[in-house]
């Protein structure tokens, strides 16, 4: 980063003059970025989950934000991890989909040569927070990259328990290694003991690192593994879930429940932890998913994202759509929704200005996201962004195929480029993307398609090709 820094945030050139503001720039907050693999905008309790029970994330919901119009930057994991440390929409960083991605041999369409990894020239929120004084840890998965030199602690962070190559827990039983549950085959993580269950033990590295860090600012990356495949967990969890399988519910995975329920004890922990520490008050955390809920993988169903259209790795509202709440320091305007659309690459402006940290003048004008905390922090907030998007030149086992989207009010176009056919949704009317109006509302169309082509030139989107010989 340049030496040239100055504060987002317009509070601090008051600070020459105002002790108060002075003593709250001293009194640093916290930060705690919980992501959770896989989870379905529907799969907590306060979302409205039919079947899983969450009652602690539910109870920390009520000091925060909860947003019913957040997305992930991507219909699957790595994009999403790189917007939202970066800030930058997936299609500037050339990072579209997951590492290493499906082969499709047999696709219409070539792939962009992509980025298979977060290059270690860009401005993470590890290296903006620690640039400020604060101490960084990344714990749990990573996936932004096979090689080393691209893990979290070769890209800001102080610590890495966890985080590696892989974007699920390493399950190969001819190696030894047991998925959830030790041996992990994890080169940043040290088997527990015989039984010990892997977020678990990521939350129990968290509150050490909380208790240990205690002195001084932190920035926690508590990036979790669940509730990602293989779907694996405690049996006294499944077995509860077996007993509460109701056919009339939508969701009705007992181990996919019971992953879910390990997420809510290990965020109830850390949450706990803080509290216990006298800390809670003045750490912000956020909570989200990385993408949309997976509907089902070749053996099962997994969850229900209802009344969302699919899931993750395809183009609709349950591909992309995830729960987010956000705790700010002080606990501003809690306990409340905002249905305002925010995505991925708002994290890190936004987190910029609630820490009020200095930060190049030239890494703030490459980023992409906005500033939400008007949202957070006041009930009458609103933001000028109008609309957000999508690019994903790739192909995906559960149905997507290359698309780009744009979301503009109510309004969502969705481009599918292999038949360069278009569709068009009216969400706040029609949230389960039933009816395509592509034909019934030709200005909107027409409007929007001529805003969604000129994001993607000044993203420089990479995009698919036509095969030689391929008609």
């Amino acid at each position: 980063m340049k030496n040239s820094l100055f504060p987002i945030s317009s509070l601090s050139l008051l600070c020459i003059s105002n002790p108060a503001i002075i003593a709250q720039q001293q009194q640093k907050p916290n930060v705690v970025l919980i992501v959770v693999d896989d989870m379905g905008w529907k799969d907590l309790g306060v979302y409205g989950s039919d079947f899983h029970r969450t009652p602690q994330i539910d109870n920390f919901a009520k000091d925060g934000v909860r947003f019913t119009n957040a997305y992930s930057a991507c219909t699957v994991s790595s994009p999403t991890r790189a917007a939202l440390i970066t800030g930058k929409y997936p299609a500037k960083l050339h990072l579209t989909d997951w590492i290493e991605g499906h082969k499709m041999p047999k696709a219409k369409l070539q792939i962009p040569d992509w980025t298979m990894y977060l290059p270690l020239e860009e401005t993470t929120l590890a290296e903006v927070f620690k640039a400020n004084g604060y101490s960084t840890a990344h714990i749990g998965k990573w996936h932004l990259g096979e090689d080393e030199k691209y893990w979290p602690e070769n890209q800001g962070f102080d610590i890495n328990i966890g985080g590696f190559s892989k974007g699920s827990p390493n399950l190969n039983k001819k190696a030894g290694f047991n998925g959830y549950f030790v041996p992990y085959g994890n080169p940043r993580l040290k088997d527990g003991p015989e039984g010990e269950y892997l977020d678990e033990r990521l939350a129990n590295e968290a509150c050490s690192y909380i208790q240990q860090s205690q002195s001084k600012p932190f920035f926690l990356n508590l990036w979790f593994y669940n509730v990602h495949t293989p779907l694996q967990a405690r049996q006294e969890k499944i077995d509860k879930y077996k007993a509460l399988v109701d056919s009339t519910k939508l969701q009705k995975n007992p181990t996919y429940a019971a992953m879910v329920e390990h997420i809510d004890d290990a965020v109830g922990k850390v949450v706990a932890q803080l509290k216990s520490l006298g800390l809670y008050e003045n750490t912000i955390i956020i909570l989200t998913s990385d993408n949309g809920g997976l509907i089902s993988n070749t053996k099962q169903k997994v969850t229900n994202n209802s009344p969302l259209r699919h899931g993750k790795g395809e183009r609709y509202e349950g591909g992309v759509r995830v729960p987010l709440i956000i705790k700010s320091a002080q606990q501003v305007a809690p306990n409340r929704t905002n249905n305002t659309p925010v995505m991925s690459i708002d994290y890190m402006p936004t987190l910029i200005d609630m820490a009020i940290l200095k930060v190049d003048k030239k890494v703030l004008k490459g980023i992409d996201g906005v500033d939400i905390k008007p949202l957070i922090v006041s009930e009458t907030g609103k933001l000028k962004r109008k609309s957000l998007y999508w690019h994903y030149p790739h192909y995906h086992t559960e149905g997507a195929t290359p698309y780009s989207a744009v979301r503009n009010g109510d309004w969502k176009l969705i481009h599918t480029i292999e038949t360069n056919s278009y569709e068009l949704y009216n969400l706040k009317t029609d949230i389960s993307e039933n009816k395509n109006l592509i034909d019934n509302e030709p200005a909107v169309a027409a409007r929007l398609k001529k805003e969604l082509e000129a994001w993607k030139k000044k993203m420089h989107a990479q995009m698919p090709t036509v095969k030689v010989g391929v008609k």
